[in-house]
C-alpha cells in the first residue's frame, strides 16, 4: 500500500491507472478462500476433512504430510496460491492436531504447494503475466511444470519433517 501510494505521489501512474490495475477477481477469490476457510474452522469440516486425509495416509505421518501436501498443489493449479494456501491452513491444522504431531511440516509443506503451482498458468500469477505475451500454450505449462511440481513435492515432504520435527 505504501509503494502504491508513493508510486501516485511521485507521478509514476495516475490515480486511475492505478484502479485500473487493481485485479479484483484475483481479490475476491482470496477473500473468498478466508471466509470458506473460516467457515471450514468454525464448523468443524475442517477436523472432518483432516480425519478423512489421515484415513487415506493410514494414520501415518509422512503419508499424511505427502497428501497434504498434494492436496494443496491441486488447489494451487486450479485457483489461485493465496487461496490455496487460505483454504488449506486450517486443514493442515486440524491434520496435525488428530495426529498429535507438530503442526510446523505440515504449515510448511502447505506454504511450498501453495507456492509451486508450475503446472498451469492459473496457479501463480507469474505464470499467467507471461502466458500470453509469451506465446506459451497450456501444455507447454504441464510438460515442464509437473515435473517441477514432483521434484519440489518430494523435496518439501522429505525436509520439512527433517527441518520440524514431528
Amino acid at each position: 500500500l505504501l509503494a502504491a501510494g508513493l508510486m501516485i505521489v511521485t507521478r509514476c501512474c495516475t490515480t486511475t491507472q492505478a484502479r485500473r490495475s487493481i485485479d479484483w477477481e484475483v481479490l475476491l477469490a482470496i477473500a473468498a478462500a478466508f471466509g470458506i476457510s473460516g467457515a471450514l474452522e468454525t464448523t468443524g469440516a475442517a477436523r472432518t476433512i483432516a480425519e478423512a486425509v489421515i484415513g487415506l495416509a493410514g494414520g501415518h505421518a509422512w503419508l499424511t504430510l505427502a497428501v497434504v501436501y498434494a492436496v494443496t498443489l491441486i488447489a494451487t493449479e486450479l485457483i489461485t496460491n493465496n487461496a490455496a494456501a487460505a483454504l488449506m491452513f486450517p486443514l493442515a491444522l486440524a491434520t496435525s492436531r488428530s495426529l498429535d504431531v507438530s503442526y510446523m511440516p505440515f504449515i510448511i509443506v502447505v506454504m511450498m504447494a501453495a507456492s509451486a503451482g508450475f503446472a498451469t498458468p492459473i496457479g501463480y500469477q507469474t505464470n499467467l503475466m507471461v502466458y500470453g505475451p509469451g506465446g506459451y500454450r497450456f501444455s507447454d505449462y504441464m510438460r515442464i511444470g509437473v515435473p517441477l511440481d514432483i521434484a519440489v513435492g518430494i523435496l518439501a515432504v522429505v525436509l520439512a519433517p527433517l527441518c520440524f520435527p514431528f
